[in-house]
């Protein structure tokens, strides 16, 4: 083979060989190209995913059904605890509104003329007795919660009530409210008992159990003291169970004792009382 033939092979060798190094190079940066490609594409999914999941979020929470104030133990858990945030935000006592920022007198009503929900039929008042009225308690106070004859006016004649009426002795009275249930607070205002008292403490009379335990569950509270009314709905929510009991406890008073005027004997004040522990109840939410 010539030289010049020879030449001419490795001119046409090194062509060819840069040829393939520039397809190598074009198709590696192809392949760069589609990685970036893929991966904005990625990206930008994601974000488009992450803004859709976000606004369905937001307008789950603007437009989706609000949940029922006592809707459930978890509901009511969270909040008791927005409630005593907010006093303590403040530097409150949750009684503090109430009180003036005195000292409680014993036996007297606050507010003076109660707390009263017109619009939903329920009523309470905050009064503290002295160490000797019930020895051995370590409450502050405790509420005296009502219901209001629109409540219960039309559900006297029901067999449960009737019945109830029978146990108690027919007793008659012209009140207005019917009492439900007390709650006991400790010095710190958090609610530490539930009891029930019989009806010359407060002057009216009682319901039958299956009743009160109605109005209770049903119970939601607006009389311009938005702090204790949610403490008190909350507590009750929480408690149904406890509560199930202590009227279980305060009927089986009832029958037991054999006085001729049982809803008016002095000897027969507190018929059922249980001890409440929130913040277990509250701690076994997490």
């Amino acid at each position: 083979m010539r030289a010049q033939d020879v030449e001419v092979l490795r001119q046409v060798r090194r062509q060819m060989l840069r040829q393939a190094h520039e397809e190598m190079r074009r198709q590696e940066v192809c392949c760069q190209m589609r990685r970036q490609v893929r991966g904005q594409v990625r990206t930008e999914m994601r974000t488009e995913m992450r803004g859709q999941v976000r606004a369905q979020e937001l307008s789950a929470v603007r437009a989706g059904p609000r949940i029922r104030r006592s809707a459930s133990v978890e509901g009511a858990g969270s909040r008791l605890l927005e409630a005593y945030a907010a006093l303590a935000e403040r530097g409150e006592h949750l009684f503090s509104g109430l009180l003036g920022g005195a000292a409680p007198k014993q036996w007297a009503h606050y507010p003076e003329n109660d707390a009263i929900d017109a619009s939903r039929g329920y009523q309470w008042f905050y009064h503290s007795h002295s160490p000797e009225d019930r020895p051995g308690s370590a409450e502050h106070g405790h509420i005296h919660l009502f219901a209001r004859r629109p409540l219960w006016g039309r559900r006297q004649r029901s067999k449960s009530e009737r019945a109830f009426a029978g146990l108690c002795g027919n007793t008659v009275s012209d009140a207005h409210t019917r009492h439900l249930l007390a709650i006991g607070f400790n010095a710190k205002g958090l609610p530490v008992s539930l009891f029930t008292v019989n009806s010359w403490v407060t002057g009216d009379l009682m319901l039958g159990a299956d009743l009160t335990m109605e109005l209770l569950e049903s119970m939601e509270l607006d009389t311009g003291h938005p702090e204790v009314d949610a403490v008190i709905e909350s507590t009750v929510r929480m408690c149904i169970p406890e509560l199930r009991e202590l009227m279980v406890a305060r009927d089986s008073s009832l029958a037991a004792h054999a006085g001729p005027d049982k809803l008016g004997d002095s000897t027969l004040e507190l018929l059922s009382e249980i001890a409440v522990d929130l913040d277990a109840k509250l701690m076994a939410q997490d």
